[in-house]
Formats: structure tokens, C-alpha cells, sequence
């Protein structure tokens, strides 16, 4: 029923990302915690608010800030038995509950392909936009076990990846 949303103001998107948890949170009756990050050193007076408004949750926004800190963010929520989510798979590798969005892997292949179109001449403006046309489910098994959570069969069964 208390969960946070932790975000890198600055990343592209975070305005419209925060507005849609917030619409949800309040159509699931779930008390949403909005923490902002803006460097690595500011985690840990987000940690401290966590711990104050005692979250049962917490759905990390992924950008490079994020990711540079998901082993530490990981680490916190698994001590204080947690769940933490979050979009690229790269998280629960590090160790976080449970990933689902584009595979960030393939995203980065995809914008070498744009960066050669780019070097070959063609005009960054006329280059069509992509989007991600698949998502991915990850889930660290080991992270729900330490955290005391059984993942139901069902949805393990669904996941692209399973770490145990």
C-alpha cells in the first residue's frame, strides 16, 4: 500500500512517467512516494526517506543515474526486504526483484545503427524514430527467496529470464 517512485529528474520522460504512476497509484488505492535522485550521493537521503515512510515497494525509473546505482539501490531494498522494480534487465541482474521493459542490450545495438546513419551522411531529422516493439520480463528468483516473496509459478513460467 506504500510504495515509492524513485527518478532522475532530468531524464527525458520523467514528467509523464511520474503523472501515469501517480494516475495508477491513486486508481489502486496505493500511497505513492515521489523521491528524485540527481546524483549518486543523494541516494542515500533517499534511502533514509524510505526507511522513514517505511515503503513496501519501490518502482526505480531506469536512466543512467538509476543504473549506476542499482547494485547499492539492490543492496538496500534485499536488506530491508523490499521489492524493487525496475525497466532494463541489466536490474535484476544486479540483483533487484524484477525487471520488465525493452531489452536495453538490444536498444543499444539498435542506436549504433543510427549513429552509422548519422556518420554516413544522412540528416539526423529525417531519420524515422523507433520505438521498442517487444518487452522483456526478468525476475531474480534468489532476490524474491532473500526478500521472503514466492514469485507464483505462473508468472516465472512467462519471464524471458530467470535468475536463480
Amino acid at each position: 500500500s506504500r510504495v515509492t517512485l524513485l527518478t532522475n529528474p532530468i531524464h527525458p520522460g520523467e514528467q509523464l512517467e511520474v503523472a501515469e504512476s501517480q494516475r495508477v497509484a491513486a486508481t489502486l488505492g496505493i500511497s505513492l512516494q515521489y523521491l528524485q535522485v540527481r546524483t549518486p550521493a543523494e541516494f542515500d537521503a533517499a534511502f533514509r526517506a524510505m526507511n522513514d515512510s517505511e515503503t513496501q515497494g519501490i518502482v526505480a525509473v531506469p536512466d543512467n543515474l538509476i543504473m549506476l546505482e542499482r547494485t547499492r539501490l539492490a543492496e538496500f531494498a534485499k536488506d530491508k526486504k523490499i521489492p524493487v522494480i525496475s525497466g532494463w534487465n541489466e536490474f535484476a541482474e544486479s540483483g533487484g526483484l524484477m525487471t520488465y521493459g525493452p531489452n536495453s542490450r538490444k536498444f543499444f545495438r539498435r542506436l549504433a545503427v543510427y549513429v552509422q546513419k548519422i556518420v554516413s551522411g544522412e540528416k539526423p531529422s529525417e531519420i524515422p524514430i523507433e520505438q521498442p516493439s517487444t518487452f522483456e520480463l526478468a525476475i531474480n528468483l534468489k532476490t524474491a527467496k532473500s526478500i521472503g516473496l514466492t514469485i507464483p509459478p505462473t508468472l516465472v513460467a512467462r519471464a524471458n529470464q530467470v535468475i536463480e
